[in-house]
């Protein structure tokens, strides 16, 4: 008899190190300033999104983990410069609040190598992939004046500099009080 598989919301991401988290959560204070009706991301879950698998069978956790360990043979750790403030879509219809890395970063190309992989396992490819750190999610309009300033104010902060030495797949189990966060799998850069 087949055993019956499950499905799980899975994404793969690095996580932001320990050290920086105090540095987000002033970030998130100014905010916090402008009354506006914002969701914030709690630290533990702040993460660098590599890929948004979705509900995946179970069963593709394996496929999924060769891809990554096929890809990152070429990798070894790197530096990631966190700065900078921004939100999507835009300005005008301010979605999510995030922090930026530096452009020069390895973690684009990183991705654009994971995506290849995953696309050959039947995913779709990124469209436009922003590396960022989503810090919270504004639930309506109220105080946008008062978010794009903030926004504004701190499109050239520098959060800081952390090393990337692992990624890890993670399971997303979405509940009333906001998403948990599990490693499935968690992947070294040598």
């Amino acid at each position: 008899m087949k055993k019956e598989s499950k499905t799980i919301r899975s994404f793969l991401a690095i996580d932001l190190a320990e050290d920086l988290k105090p540095e987000i959560a002033d970030v998130q204070k100014e905010f916090k300033k402008t009354g506006a009706n914002i969701k914030y991301v709690p630290s533990q879950n702040m993460h660098f999104t590599l890929k948004f698998f979705g509900n995946i069978d179970e069963n593709m956790v394996e496929e999924i983990s060769e891809a990554v360990e096929k890809v990152i043979r070429n990798y070894s750790s790197f530096d990631l410069s966190i700065g900078g403030c921004g939100s999507f879509p835009n300005q005008n219809t301010i979605k999510v609040l995030w922090i930026g890395i530096d452009s020069n970063s390895q973690i684009a190309d990183l991705q654009k190598d994971l995506d290849m992989e995953f696309k050959k396992l039947g995913f779709k490819k990124e469209r436009n992939y922003i590396s960022h750190l989503t810090i919270g999610r504004p639930r309506n309009g109220k105080n946008k004046k008062q978010m794009k300033d903030t926004i504004n104010s701190l499109k050239d902060l520098k959060i800081g500099t952390m090393r990337v030495s692992k990624i890890s797949l993670k399971k997303s189990t979405l509940t009333p009080q906001g998403p948990i966060y599990e490693d499935i799998k968690v992947f070294n850069l040598d």
